[in-house]
């Protein structure tokens, strides 16, 4: 098994190009660390590969990078994919800042760089736009979700952190409650991606930011039951709901195996559960717009029903 310490960075395919650039530099404040016709690397303020936009006819995320320990050896993680029917390359220079990567395909067809070690790619910014702190995590769509988790269970050593009901699940590789999720949908595609902010402070600022860019927000402020992080929604340029949030449950201690106590916790001590489909899956906060319901799926509506 291969045990992955953090998100790196995601890559987002885009028919425009310049719009998505637009929107993720002078809104969401991230840093062109490199950029031509095709595709831009952007890095958050404090200096790390955050997002890499690419050109193309669809709008989604193709790919994703993972840290793994800087003493990891590549070439005997090769070897066990290879047990496991996966075929890998390592590849040198495969993005700014990482000198290597071991790359393969997960069970939905997203491709997955694996990297142990990194380099800034810009000093601490003072940003105009929002400046999330990083990328946290990425929910896919996926046709078979239980096979998906037994996937990144085996193969990639993430945890199971919640579940709602049988169709939503969310999956730590580190403290953070989740770092993927995973939605029962017709096929792969991205459903969400979510940016950590520091705290309520500065969600508020995120939602003047957004204000003053004519952008509404499809939901929240909230506070989630699943991860009780704070969170509001938007929808980018394509069409993709983003995230911000705060507050993120941590479980800080694996061998006692609940999240860190905090006051709006539902369960005390709080533990990895199944939730039920419409009670407590939100503490509080006003419900989604209808415009935004509009886009749901069937069962995902049932996740914001009184």
């Amino acid at each position: 098994m291969i045990k992955i310490q953090r998100m790196g960075h995601a890559t987002l395919e885009t028919p425009d190009l310049r719009k998505t650039l637009e929107y993720f530099v002078s809104l969401n404040g991230f840093v062109i660390a490199y950029e031509d016709k095709a595709c831009a690397h952007l890095a958050s303020k404090l200096g790390q590969l955050t997002l890499t936009l690419e050109r193309s006819e669809r709008a989604d995320c193709s790919r994703l990078s993972f840290e793994v320990a800087p003493d990891s050896d590549f070439h005997a993680m090769a070897k066990y994919l290879s047990s496991e029917g996966i075929a890998s390359e390592i590849r040198a220079d495969p993005f700014p800042g990482a000198p290597e990567a071991l790359t393969f395909t997960d069970f939905n067809g997203t491709k997955v760089d694996l990297f142990k070690s990194w380099s800034f790619l810009t000093g601490n910014q003072n940003v105009a736009g929002i400046g999330p702190l990083k990328i946290g995590h990425i929910c896919f769509f996926v046709p078979d979700i239980r096979a998906t988790v037994a996937y990144y269970e085996r193969i990639l050593g993430f945890k199971v952190s919640d579940w709602l009901g049988d169709f939503f699940v969310f999956m730590r590789c580190n403290p953070d409650h989740h770092t993927v999720n995973f939605f029962t949908g017709p096929k792969t595609a991205i459903h969400h991606m979510a940016f950590e902010l520091k705290d309520f402070a500065h969600m508020q600022h995120s939602c003047e930011a957004l204000a003053m860019a004519r952008i509404p927000i499809g939901w929240g402020p909230m506070r989630h039951g699943p991860g009780h992080n704070l969170a509001t929604y938007h929808r980018n340029p394509d069409h993709h709901v983003v995230e911000y949030y705060c507050e993120l449950d941590q479980m800080k201690n694996e061998d006692l195996g609940y999240f860190e106590p905090r006051p709006w916790h539902v369960d005390r001590p709080q533990r990895p559960k199944t939730w039920e489909a419409g009670k407590w899956t939100s503490g509080w906060g006003t419900p989604p717009a209808p415009s935004h319901i509009a886009r749901m799926p069937e069962n995902l509506k049932a996740l914001v029903s009184p």
